[in-house]
């Protein structure tokens, strides 16, 4: 009985030190993402999105980098841009971009899996949604798209705003918006972060290398890790790895990790990470908005697309010899220590209170109109019983540290 109580109180212990982890990076890149949407006239941008080529999709990755990580939002967010006469290969750019080039997340990836991952998420990006509207424009399904964009545009669009960024940028309303889009963030992936990282903790202590090792081939992969066959397994294993566990972008940085551990060659991790968009949840939301043959298609592309990029990140880190020598433990990645994470916490939870404070001043300003997002097709209630077991999880992990604290201490007496 003591082993139960000692090993879930670990899970429980590695899953809060994920959070101890990120918290500060979490509050950096939310604070400036807020900023950037706050002063950032997107509207602009929109209006020149309506090709399949290079110019809309530059401009939709941009737009995507400077907006939010929330993967609900994302695909809102690209549905609004359908709607507003965006080209589909437009959309899918924004998507990927949205979700994995934005600030936030790099720092993420920085602290849980070192530069080289980070450096390989960045110009994977880019690859990957070149090699995504490059399969959209080949098999372009124009009667399902057409008839897509026709089901979009029955719904109704709110306008964004015009304003001078320069002007707001030195007014005191224009940092309120900041405040209030920093809290309008959280508001949107508190939830899949909580689940994402207890997941991750319990999954890193309760599930043994030897599973992923065995899943992943590692040891064939240790001994050829240039082997093609091997590492196209590992990137087409990834995704459907990533649609099990129901986790979003910000939210699988940690498995990630234990993955990495865990033997999972580069191809794989780096596929596993592009997938937050393939969870089935996401993909019903896609065929809410557009129905399921569209839905189906834009995962297809996704799928094959994530694949390739991961192929080719793989050999040529390999060939640059930039490949990650050692694996960063997830046990060790979530250790407690009175380091840079201690005061960086501290200057958080400093910025929190500030934004917080701000947006208070907003709301009051605006008369209870802040900036929202829309979660269509959420499932908002079915998410909100999932996160209270989560947290229930979390605290019967507490009690169980609690628990085998005593029992070690009653063995030591």
């Amino acid at each position: 009985m003591s082993d139960f109580w000692v090993t879930y109180g670990e899970a429980a212990k590695t899953a809060a030190g994920f959070f101890w982890k990120s918290g500060w990076a979490f509050v950096l890149g939310y604070t400036i993402s807020a900023a950037i949407q706050a002063f950032v006239p997107k509207r602009r941008l929109t209006a020149h999105m309506g090709a399949a080529d290079a110019g809309s999709v530059s401009l939709a990755t941009l737009f995507g980098a400077i907006s939010s990580s929330c993967s609900f939002a994302a695909l809102s967010a690209a549905r609004a841009l359908v709607q507003k006469g965006a080209h589909f290969v437009a959309a899918v750019a924004f998507m990927f971009a949205s979700t994995n080039l934005v600030i936030e997340l790099g720092i993420l990836i920085l602290i849980f899996l070192g530069w080289q991952f980070l450096a390989a998420e960045v110009v994977g990006g880019v690859v990957l949604i070149a090699i995504s509207s490059m399969l959209i424009r080949l098999t372009y399904p124009r009667r399902w798209l057409v008839a897509a964009r026709e089901k979009v545009q029955e719904e109704t669009d709110t306008e964004e705003e015009e304003f001078d960024w320069k002007q707001r940028i030195t007014s005191f309303e224009g940092w309120c918006r900041v405040g209030n889009n920093f809290a309008a963030e959280w508001g949107m992936v508190w939830q899949e972060i909580l689940v994402g990282f207890t997941l991750a903790g319990f999954i890193a202590v309760y599930v043994p290398d030897s599973f992923w090792q065995a899943l992943f081939l590692a040891e064939a992969a240790a001994a050829n890790p240039d082997n093609f066959w091997i590492v196209l397994q590992n990137a087409a294993v990834a995704p459907f790895v990533a649609a099990a566990t129901f986790i979003g972008s910000m939210g699988n940085i940690p498995l990630a990790t234990v993955l990495n551990s865990g033997g999972v060659l580069f191809a794989g991790i780096m596929g596993f990470i592009y997938s937050d968009l393939m969870v089935p949840p996401l993909v019903k939301v896609n065929a809410k908005y557009y129905g399921w043959r569209v839905a189906l298609y834009i995962a297809t592309v996704m799928y094959v697309s994530i694949i390739a990029t991961a192929i080719i990140l793989h050999y040529g880190f390999l060939w640059l010899d930039l490949m990650p020598e050692s694996s960063r433990e997830a046990g060790h990645v979530a250790q407690f220590k009175l380091d840079y994470t201690f005061y960086m916490n501290l200057i958080a939870v400093a910025l929190t209170a500030v934004m917080l404070w701000l947006r208070r001043r907003h709301r009051r300003m605006a008369g209870g109109d802040g900036h929202e997002h829309e979660h269509g097709g959420r499932g908002v209630g079915v998410q909100d019983v999932v996160t209270g077991l989560f947290i229930l999880l979390l605290l019967g992990g507490g009690v169980a540290l609690f628990v085998s604290g005593v029992i070690v201490s009653g063995v030591i007496a």
